[in-house]
């Protein structure tokens, strides 16, 4: 099938007929809850002749969602939310939500109350944003997500990334996207965006794109080619991956993952811990668990490959899973909202069925 990036958007489960009746009926209940979005491209690497089949796993429904389970901002980001759209977690850094629109919507998101409802909070006041990074000259890395900000105009993109640039100490521009492997050909057939791109990352002020690349088998010829324009417009490419039951949890599907990477040079960047949102239950893999995957994972990649940290972005900072024995897990926060825990180490009593670093109780 040739697909371009004239691509047909789903939003209507009922629409897929690779489903039976029983399952559409079952599923529509769950996505007037948790939305559901798809398009042909990624529908198209579905086997739907596997009941199993990660990708399909990670774009349709499952009937645990509706578990009560997790929370529904589980890294408490409206606490860290100063004005709208804006998050000041991390001295050096802020998070822009530019975008309330995905190329799919993942079944396990962290950030669902996105597509909720019209969250009055997560609108971006670009103005007041401008005004603030303006007036912090400790930022020097700003992230712009959502949703997807390759989801905007190239003209709208440009013009946040424009006056970003026009802060002297901001240095880094990050992008964090899903579109490479949603819809790669937004990227392959957009020279705009690549022009624009190439425009503002410059020798000594980079743009970083964050992909989000979760099975190998969404590195398609059309994904890697997306890829590889990105990098000749001059930006850097890696990859985060949350590590997701049924996806990934298998330490040679995580290596080649890895790997393919390396190979395309797509720096792997972290592999976090399924946050426990609101209706991800059955898409969350143990804490230790994890551990022992990613590491068996790691063992089998060069370092090249192996470069990403297990962690967790807990509401306390960006937390690493670096250890476990018998009877404790290690951790140590890579970033603290409140720097003097930043480099902290933490030791704890091991609990295999923690999923969360709160789920723990002996702070030794």
């Amino acid at each position: 099938m040739t697909l371009t990036n004239d691509m047909y958007h789903i939003t209507d489960i009922k629409e897929i007929g690779e489903l039976t009746e029983d399952q559409r009926c079952e599923f529509s209940r769950i996505t007037e809850t948790f939305p559901f979005k798809a398009n042909d491209y990624y529908l198209s690497l579905i086997d739907w002749d596997d009941p199993d089949d990660p990708i399909r796993r990670i774009i349709i429904p499952h009937a645990s969602e509706l578990d009560n389970w997790g929370k529904l901002d589980p890294s408490d980001e409206k606490a860290y939310t100063l004005i709208p759209g804006l998050e000041h977690k991390y001295s050096s850094t802020v998070l822009l939500l530019v975008s309330q629109v995905c190329g799919g919507i993942c079944r396990y998101c962290f950030r669902k109350r996105v597509f909720l409802r019209e969250c009055e909070e997560e609108k971006l006041d670009l103005s007041a944003a401008l005004q603030y990074i303006k007036s912090h000259p400790e930022i020097t890395n700003v992230l712009l997500t959502g949703g997807d900000p390759f989801m905007l105009k190239t003209s709208e993109l440009e013009n946040i990334i424009r006056k970003l640039r026009e802060i002297d100490h901001v240095q880094i521009i990050r992008i964090g996207t899903r579109i490479p492997v949603f819809n790669p050909y937004l990227i392959i057939e957009n020279r705009a965006l690549l022009d624009m791109i190439d425009k503002y990352s410059t020798e000594d002020k980079k743009i970083y794109i964050m992909t989000h690349f979760d099975h190998p088998r969404e590195m398609t010829d059309a994904a890697v080619k997306a890829i590889d324009l990105l990098q000749k417009a001059n930006s850097i490419v890696t990859n985060q991956v949350p590590l997701i039951r049924g996806v990934n949890d298998d330490p040679d599907v995580l290596a080649e993952l890895l790997a393919k990477l390396s190979f395309i040079g797509a720096i792997p960047y972290y592999i976090f811990q399924c946050r426990p949102a609101l209706g991800n239950r059955a898409y969350t893999v143990p804490i230790e668990e994890g551990y022992e995957i990613t590491e068996k994972a790691k063992a089998m990649v060069s370092g090249l490959a192996k470069r990403a940290r297990f962690v967790m972005s807990h509401s306390s900072g960006k937390i690493e899973i670096v250890g476990k024995t018998d009877n404790f897990v290690y951790f140590k926060y890579l970033r603290a909202a409140e720097d003097i825990n930043s480099g902290r180490f933490i030791v704890l009593k091991s609990n295999p069925k923690a999923y969360w670093i709160d789920d723990y109780e002996d702070n030794m």
